[in-house]
């Protein structure tokens, strides 16, 4: 795929939608994204946002999802406002409804980093500016924008690259099983019995998969996984709200660690990716993580990109 014969003229085709998830969007809508992100890493300065204003509000703590957006909207001629749910008044009671409400007659896009999917679609239900997931607990869109956009950098291309992602089957691997499906990737998840993939996002993203020449496939035998790897991606084994699972996950996940012998099986040139942050010596070696095959800070770069280009379809003004 060339990013700039994708690149769709009108870039306010997306205006006014919510960003949940990738399931409501088409392989061209993410084509366009993807060129967008393209074109504003080269040019990161514009007027896109000015006057406008995003409301970002957190229910879970971040690095780069709070930086990304936030200097992505300085770049744009932007402000965003940082809305802990711990200050405002949907930490203190008031429903998820009013303060879509009210927010609405002040800003003109919401990004809400949740604990709950149905909160965020209670959010944007109410909304009438866009609504933009920046993590619940059934996905991670934005994440997965950016590791699609990061393998066709590294790949320069995205259909028919084998991607696999190896243990917990959480959030992120929902989002990039649905977005590498949909751009017509091979798609892989090994996770130990009990931590697969929801059945109902599997389906979803192998009906994905089916209308855009992709493939989706469990594995349980790491292994076998990656034979013929193209990119390896992992996560933390235990993530927010997880704590208290800790010790019974570092046991569960102790046998898909990313390391030296896990890459020699993929192919000789394969990428590393993780959404970051990573505990080195579980979920992945500090010698792949920090070695020549990693492209995680690359990945994370690409976080800021991605959003902007989100952003600006969504919210943005118009291209004259």
């Amino acid at each position: 795929m060339n990013l700039m014969d994708e690149m769709m003229t009108h870039t306010h085709t997306l205006k006014g939608r919510n960003v949940l998830s990738w399931l409501d969007f088409t392989q061209t809508d993410v084509s366009q994204l993807l060129a967008q992100t393209q074109d504003l890493k080269e040019n990161p300065h514009n007027n896109m946002m000015s006057g406008k204003t995003l409301g970002m509000i957190f229910e879970k703590s971040s690095t780069r999802t709070r930086v990304s957006f936030e200097v992505g909207m300085v770049q744009m001629g932007g402000h965003a406002l940082y809305l802990n749910s711990r200050d405002i008044q949907i930490g203190r009671g008031e429903t998820i409804a009013d303060t879509a409400k009210v927010l609405s007659g002040y800003v003109d896009a919401i990004m809400y980093r949740t604990t709950s999917h149905e909160k965020l679609a209670e959010l944007a239900e109410h909304a009438t500016i866009p609504v933009i997931n920046g993590l619940c607990d059934i996905y991670h869109p934005c994440q997965a924008l950016a590791d699609v956009f990061t393998i066709l950098e590294l790949k320069g291309r995205l259909s028919g690259v084998k991607v696999v992602y190896i243990g917990d089957g959480n959030n992120v691997a929902h989002s990039l099983m649905i977005l590498s499906a949909m751009m017509g990737m091979e798609v892989v998840v090994s996770s130990p019995k009990g931590y697969e993939p929801d059945d109902e996002i599997v389906e979803k993203a192998n009906q994905a998969a089916k209308e855009n020449r992709g493939s989706v496939k469990i594995e349980h035998d790491p292994m076998i996984a990656v034979q013929g790897a193209d990119v390896i991606y992992t996560d933390v084994w235990t993530s927010m709200g997880q704590e208290e699972e800790t010790e019974v996950r570092l046991k569960d996940l102790a046998d898909y660690q990313v390391n030296d012998e896990l890459l020699k099986i993929a192919k000789e040139d394969v990428h590393f990716l993780h959404c970051l942050p990573a505990h080195r010596e579980e979920e992945v070696t500090a010698s792949v993580i920090d070695g020549p095959h990693s492209a995680v800070f690359q990945q994370a770069e690409n976080r800021l990109h991605v959003q902007k280009a989100i952003l600006q379809s969504v919210a943005g003004h118009r291209c004259s």
